[in-house]
């Protein structure tokens, strides 16, 4: 039976990463869903006070990582708010329109699209927007999986 329960620790732990890039999945939720999961099957009392406070903190570090990579993404290339606003509009939508390239190409062409409509840029730099937009979501991901990483490494090492 132990086995059956570790595989629906790391079940949610595989789905938060899935959540990387896909954002219509609360990665954060399956994380906290694993640790949780361990307790109810298995002990709580490994999991102290000092254990949730810490991985309390890297919730918080995951979420403002996320806004903030995608913000000095398209910041740093000229983008506006709506920009911000198309990107991730483009990045739900995207998997969906577009499977597995929509992933890539929903934040791009979502930023492109607000700046040429919401104000009027031109091609040029709407396009650089839309690579800021790229450039932000993809250091959103591997900022978040390392992140992830480390609280399933600090769950790993707090429980064995």
């Amino acid at each position: 039976m132990e086995y059956l329960y570790w595989s629906l620790i790391v079940l949610m732990f595989i789905i938060a990463f899935v959540g990387l890039v896909y954002p219509i999945i609360p990665s954060v939720v399956f994380i906290v869903a694993g640790f949780v999961l361990y307790g109810f099957l298995f002990d709580f009392s490994k999991l102290t006070i000092t254990f949730w406070i810490i991985e309390g903190m890297f919730v918080a570090i995951l979420f403002a990582a996320d806004y903030l990579t995608n913000l000095v993404g398209v910041k740093k290339f000229g983008g506006s708010k709506a920009a911000i606003w198309g990107s991730t509009i483009g990045l739900i939508i995207g998997p969906f329109v577009i499977p597995i390239l929509g992933i890539i190409l929903g934040p791009f062409i979502g930023a492109v699209i607000a700046e040429l409509i919401v104000h009027k840029k031109d091609f040029s730099s709407s396009m650089k927007s839309g690579v800021g937009s790229l450039i932000g979501f993809i250091s959103g991901v591997v900022a978040k999986g390392v992140l992830q990483l480390i609280m399933i490494g600090y769950f790993l090492i707090v429980i064995l």
